[in-house]
């Protein structure tokens, strides 16, 4: 059984996420992205935790089940601590299989941070190696996965505030890390290049803050059930018969791809950064270094290279994106919005038309346009202007045809 899923994002309780992140969104967006597992997000935070007990049943053990969604119960915590004088602060990932357990680490937690502050609970002087020692006392089936570990701000390999390596944030814990999360700013290619790691799960997921950014970046397995041990077992060993690829954004959408200043909307390849000693030309002050120029700095190896236990990935753009392109209207817009809803209500869910639909059928089933769309960026028919800086970047799909046909009458899919 193909089961897609996202392990990370926030509900409404978390600062800067839309009230609409509710269960039954959720759920409904989930349906429509063609996920099978989703993780509830920010299990930390009280009221949501009241709601999921609320709304989630029992399915498999470890899993739960709202309107035909499969969820697991996960959260979000920052870690902000003094490390050799110097204040570190790295965001991860919990996983864990119960309601019981999660109970068990809300109350832990909570003697270092106030959780209901926030879906992403700040948790003061609590380094990333005890909290690993803390949890697994707790459960051993506990999964701690470091986050968007490139971010520059609050992750593993943050150039702002992280360390240079894994065994220097978790110390004698590094073992029990089988698993970390390329964010949207970095693909695997790119981590390819540290060689500490080769032995690690790389893990894609949306991090999304609204129903619509659901699913954007994921991860698809072929397992027999969904079931928790199943899923820590391919996340802790890697089976490739069982972690098929992860699908990615194209990084360079990302908002810290590259280095910048966006308040003075100065963006740097990292080699242009180098040249002018990492200072933003126009203020004068520090740039932000991006996840490129960070990935150049810890890198072991070349560009290129692809260990023995590497898991295939797919970028894709999102299709509500490819849709506004192809309408040349903004994302987010009312036709934009609606067009989506019928391609994904009416034909397949968005990630089915993305990995199982051939060209001819796109071609058939689509708008000429929003096929045409979707074959080019399979094609890489693409261009693209980095992020940096906290600015998402554009990826421009290049259409046969660069009319605007905004005015234009979409045509409709034969089938209807």
């Amino acid at each position: 059984m193909r089961v897609i899923a996202d392990f990370h994002i926030h509900s409404k309780y978390s600062r800067a996420t839309s009230k609409d992140m509710s269960l039954p969104k959720i759920a409904e967006y989930a349906k429509l992205k063609g996920l099978q597992l989703i993780g509830v997000g920010d299990f930390t935070h009280s009221l949501w935790l009241h709601e999921l007990k609320r709304y989630l049943r029992p399915a498999e053990y470890g899993i739960y089940e709202y309107n035909g969604v499969n969820f697991i119960l996960t959260t979000e915590v920052c870690n902000i601590y003094s490390y050799n004088g110097v204040v570190k602060k790295v965001h991860n990932i919990i996983v864990v299989p119960t309601f019981e357990i999660a109970e068990k680490v809300n109350f832990l937690l909570s003697g270092y941070g106030n959780l209901c502050a926030d879906g992403r609970p700040i948790l003061s002087e609590l380094t990333c190696e005890e909290m690993v020692s803390m949890l697994l006392d707790i459960s051993e089936e506990c999964i701690i996965i470091p986050a968007h570990i490139w971010t520059p701000h609050f992750s593993l390999y943050g150039s702002n505030s992280g360390f240079n390596s894994i065994t220097e944030c978790f110390g004698k814990n590094t073992k029990y890390i089988f698993s970390v999360e390329t964010g949207l700013s970095s693909d695997p290619k790119m981590n390819w290049r540290v060689k500490e790691i080769d032995n690690l799960r790389l893990v894609s997921n949306s991090d999304a803050h609204s129903p619509m950014n659901i699913g954007r970046e994921c991860n698809v397995f072929e397992l027999e059930r969904i079931e928790y041990k199943e899923i820590y077992n391919v996340l802790k060993t890697g089976d490739k018969n069982k972690f098929l690829c992860t699908i990615e954004f194209f990084p360079e959408e990302g908002k810290y791809h590259y280095d910048g200043h966006r308040y003075c909307k100065v963006r740097f390849h990292p080699k242009e950064s180098i040249k002018n000693n990492n200072i933003c030309p126009v203020c004068k002050n520090k740039l932000t270094i991006g996840v490129l120029h960070r990935v150049e700095e810890i890198a072991s190896y070349e560009e290129g290279r692809i260990p023995q236990s590497a898991i295939p990935y797919k970028s894709f753009i999102p299709l509500e994106e490819i849709i506004a392109k192809a309408l040349c209207l903004k994302k987010g817009s009312a036709a934009v919005t609606r067009e989506y809803t019928n391609i994904v209500s009416n034909i397949a869910p968005e990630l089915n038309i993305f990995l199982d639909m051939s060209n001819e059928e796109i071609y058939r089933l689509l708008p000429n346009r929003i096929g045409e769309g979707i074959i080019n960026m399979r094609e890489g028919k693409v261009k693209i202007s980095p992020g940096y800086d906290g600015v998402y970047g554009e990826i421009d799909i290049i259409f046969d045809n660069n009319k605007d046909i905004a005015s234009e009458k979409i045509e409709q899919p034969t089938l209807f």
